[in-house]
């Protein structure tokens, strides 16, 4: 795949040349004036050599490489001290342009496509620091310089890493696109075809009644399971590594579970979706074991931009105070480290709504990174 910033590439390559004949143009008006005119030929003639070689590389993929990048800086720079040797006392005085001129620029910019808008900064501000010591003062020309360099390097920077950025996110919305409309086509044969037959098994099932109904709960749950496969959205990573949490939590529906998801995406690292799915899942499996065969039960996912926050209810018999610490004490550690575990891992909050005969509600909160942690642990009600 072509690098996003390759067109910043061709105009490094552009201004390695145009520099080049400025330089060759500097040096030729003022060589009369240099003290050793030979060293100013010989100095010309390896940025030449250099400059050939520079622009070959950076033309092709072999040459965008760190070890280059450096090696073009080191090389300004150590021929940029020969002007000491090479300019007059009364050159230095009326600010006649060092030996290397704004030849010296380039690397700057190199760094900055290369490697981004600190490279280039960092780059500019060694070049500004060489041109400093070999005009040995503090002055005005010395500081534009100074402010040019390293601006220059931080802007092409800013400019590569910002193309190669949205090279990604385009790339990734192209994908999720594509996606997106394979999805829609396989729902639609399957709308078609197998969710049909699976809901007509399962009304025929339960008009016949007998064996024949559980033929028919088991085709109603593989229908649901089906559906909410097919409605997921498609998991799709960002450059970031961050993933949304809908499709993983989507799967989870049943005929006895109810997802609500936002219709946006719920982004959220991988890291932290795998282990909200993971928490839900506990309790949802809480549901099925403890509840009773008859208990529904609904999951609330909600994007409060801060922080995410998920409700996982049912409608069972609730839990008696002390449950879960007896639980524990028993070896049982579902609760103890499948849900309070993670969350606190997370560094989210935990309260737990419950009571005989009033059902059981988990509500979990987890601050997106950035946005700040808050204490965990924190649970209400008895269980």
């Amino acid at each position: 795949m072509e690098d996003p910033a390759t067109p910043l590439w061709r105009g490094t390559v552009v201004l390695r040349i145009v520099t080049f004949l400025f330089a060759v143009v500097a040096i030729v008006v003022n060589h009369n004036g240099y003290q050793r005119p030979t060293l100013a030929w010989l100095v010309l003639a390896a940025m030449g050599v250099w400059s050939v070689l520079t622009v070959l590389g950076y033309s092709g993929d072999w040459g965008r490489r760190r070890w280059l990048v450096a090696a073009d800086v080191v090389v300004a720079c150590g021929l940029m001290s020969t002007s000491t040797l090479i300019l007059s006392d009364e050159q230095f005085l009326r600010s006649v342009p060092l030996i290397t001129t704004v030849w010296a620029c380039e690397p700057a910019v190199a760094a900055g496509t290369l490697a981004g808008p600190a490279a280039g900064a960092v780059s500019g501000g060694l070049l500004a620091l060489f041109t400093y010591l070999n005009r040995g003062e503090m002055s005005v020309d010395v500081a534009r310089d100074a402010v040019l360099l390293t601006g220059a390097g931080f802007l092409v920077g800013m400019a590569a890493k910002m193309a190669r950025i949205s090279s990604a996110r385009l790339a990734q919305a192209l994908r999720a696109e594509a996606a997106t409309a394979e999805r829609e086509r396989l729902a639609r044969s399957i709308h078609d075809g197998v969710l049909q037959v699976l809901a007509r098994v399962r009304k025929r099932g339960m008009e016949v009644g007998g064996e024949a109904a559980e033929l028919a709960a088991l085709a109603g749950e593989q229908e649901v399971a089906l559906r909410a496969l097919v409605a997921a959205a498609p998991s799709e990573s960002t450059v970031d590594g961050e993933v949304d949490l809908r499709p993983a939590i989507q799967l989870l529906a049943t005929p006895r579970t109810q997802i609500s998801t936002p219709a946006t995406q719920v982004m959220l690292p991988a890291q932290i979706a795998v282990e909200l799915t993971s928490v839900v899942r506990e309790a949802l499996s809480n549901v099925a074991e403890h509840a009773g065969p008859t208990a529904r039960a609904w999951v609330l996912v909600e994007d409060l931009g801060d922080e995410v926050v998920l409700s996982v209810r049912d409608d069972g018999p609730g839990i008696p105070a002390g449950r879960i610490d007896a639980a524990a004490e028993e070896g049982r550690m579902g609760i103890a480290q499948s849900i309070r575990g993670r969350v606190a891992s997370l560094g989210g909050t935990l309260e737990l709504q419950t009571g005989p005969g009033e059902g059981t509600e988990w509500e979990l909160r987890v601050a997106r990174p950035g946005q700040g942690k808050k204490k965990s642990g924190n649970e209400k009600g008895a269980r």
